[in-house]
């Protein structure tokens, strides 16, 4: 089973924690020889969703959205992205060159067009900018991909 994950990033230590328990009990289903998830690897649930699927003996593949895009997360997560990155057993790329929303966009669609089902942590809310987690959602259902939202009753990103 080949899972792709999108999500929010930044999100509380308590929201973490409700979101690795939520992936670990998704993913706790299948075995390690059938797991395979696809992320694109930035800070928060790509990453997190990256390590549950490793732990639980499963395999990676990443997506990356521009050859800017490493430069572009947070530097004190450069080296769990390089890491993570090194683990893949596949590294699917855009082409792209700038990591602009465009590319972030272009990156997700990839990894969408790879998987059986998408794992969201979302909100339920609109996008704030092109390429968020809502439009990976709804790009996912308009091409057929079945969605699994996890987010914690009663949080808030801000």
């Amino acid at each position: 089973m080949r899972l792709g994950i999108t999500g929010h990033r930044g999100l509380s230590a308590a929201i973490e924690e409700t979101v690795r328990a939520g992936m670990q009990a998704r993913l706790r289903g299948y075995g390690a020889s059938e797991l395979c998830g696809v992320s694109c690897l930035a800070d928060g649930p790509d990453t997190w969703f990256a390590e549950i699927v490793l732990a639980f003996g499963g395999r990676i593949e990443a997506v990356v959205p521009a050859e800017g895009y490493r430069a572009g997360l947070p530097e004190g997560h450069r080296a769990t992205y390089d890491a993570l990155l090194g683990q893949a057993v596949e590294v699917h790329r855009t082409g792209l060159r700038e990591s602009c929303p465009e590319a972030h966009m272009a990156g997700s669609e990839i990894l969408v067009r790879l998987v059986d089902r998408l794992v969201a942590v979302w909100d339920g809310k609109e996008a704030r900018g092109l390429g968020g987690t809502a439009d990976v959602v709804a790009y996912a259902r308009r091409v057929g991909v079945p969605v699994d939202v996890i987010w914690p009753a009663g949080a808030t990103r801000d």
